[in-house]
């Protein structure tokens, strides 16, 4: 028996576009002073802020580890309207796949969408309300895949 025998080649595998939440991209929440907030977890959790005022969390994907997914982590200012038009204290964003085909599935089970599709280099985002009034960002990444 060859050594790679038993290896599956992912190569012809059919590449999965169901559009659906795959992972979760960022945890966002409200502080009385995001900046105390940011150095209190830097000082006591060693949780490093980037450039964008959030820390990133890397880890892989289990069916593709070549694969490096981020997790963004970021307090915002108590009212910040980037949460309207909910009234909760924190927001989710779920990394997807297919925005465009969930968004059609979305629309089509009567989810309120906020907003359109936005594009940016680092992918596409959007923003619903799930039944609790809790404002959800979609972001489909952009994925290096070198």
């Amino acid at each position: 028996m060859k050594d790679n025998e038993n290896q599956t080649d992912h190569s012809t595998s059919p590449v999965d576009t169901t559009p659906k939440v795959t992972g979760i991209g960022g945890i966002f929440f409200y502080s009385e002073n995001p900046q105390v907030a940011k150095e209190w977890y830097t000082k006591n959790l060693g949780i490093e802020i980037n450039e964008w005022g959030s820390s990133s969390f890397e880890s892989r994907d289990i069916n593709n580890p070549d694969e490096i997914n981020s997790l963004q982590w970021s307090p915002f200012k108590k009212g910040d309207e980037y949460f309207s038009p909910s009234k909760k204290e924190f927001m989710i964003n779920y990394r997807v796949q297919n925005i465009e085909g969930l968004l059609t599935k979305l629309k089509g089970n009567g989810v309120t969408i906020l907003d359109s599709i936005a594009t940016y280099d680092y992918g596409k985002f959007v923003h619903i309300m799930d039944t609790e009034g809790n404002k959800i960002e979609l972001w489909e990444p952009v994925d290096s895949k070198e």
